[in-house]
């Protein structure tokens, strides 16, 4: 039985991005990103009730330096693999990964489009170490248009996708 090792995992390419989205709470957020994913065709029609139900059932909110959300949905309700990035106007309370009852600030949406559940906890993973770096998160937070959050994420995501290669 012969195992061929795993390329390595792509940078994760940006199929939406949206700076300063003014929403009341982290429904109306889950709600705004999934209908324009669903619109880009980037997600299946079962795609925004699967990303609430998750979402509820295991929060996503991390307390880093820059309070970040990674919301998502398994890997069936997906039709384009990427990476969904939205800053919020102001923040807007999510309930704490880890099931501790807490809430997050958050301010940063990271939410990953994947098609392959082996993929999924690797890239959960190196999001959640791209978002521990607060000066560079903070960079993303200032954009004040999409094409300038744009590239700033372009830029960081292709800075973490080379630590990775050469690691």
């Amino acid at each position: 039985m012969s195992t061929a090792p795993r390329p390595p995992i792509a940078p994760l390419s940006l199929s939406l991005v949206l700076a300063k989205l003014d929403v009341g709470d982290a429904e109306d957020a889950l709600r705004t990103v999934a209908g324009q994913l669903l619109d880009a065709g980037a997600v299946t029609d079962a795609f925004p009730e699967a990303l609430q139900v998750r979402e509820r059932r295991y929060p996503t909110g991390l307390p880093t330096p820059v309070p970040t959300a990674i919301p998502h949905a398994d890997p069936e309700h997906v039709l384009v693999p990427g990476l969904a990035l939205v800053t919020l106007a102001r923040p807007v309370p999510f309930g704490e990964m880890g099931g501790s009852g807490g809430e997050v600030p958050v301010q940063l949406l990271a939410m990953p489009l994947l098609t392959d559940a082996r993929d999924h906890l690797a890239a959960l993973r190196r999001l959640m170490s791209l978002l521990q770096g607060g000066t560079a998160v903070a960079e993303l937070i200032a954009a004040e248009d999409e094409e300038t959050l744009r590239a700033r994420a372009e830029e960081l995501l292709g800075r973490t996708g080379e630590t990775e290669e050469n690691a």
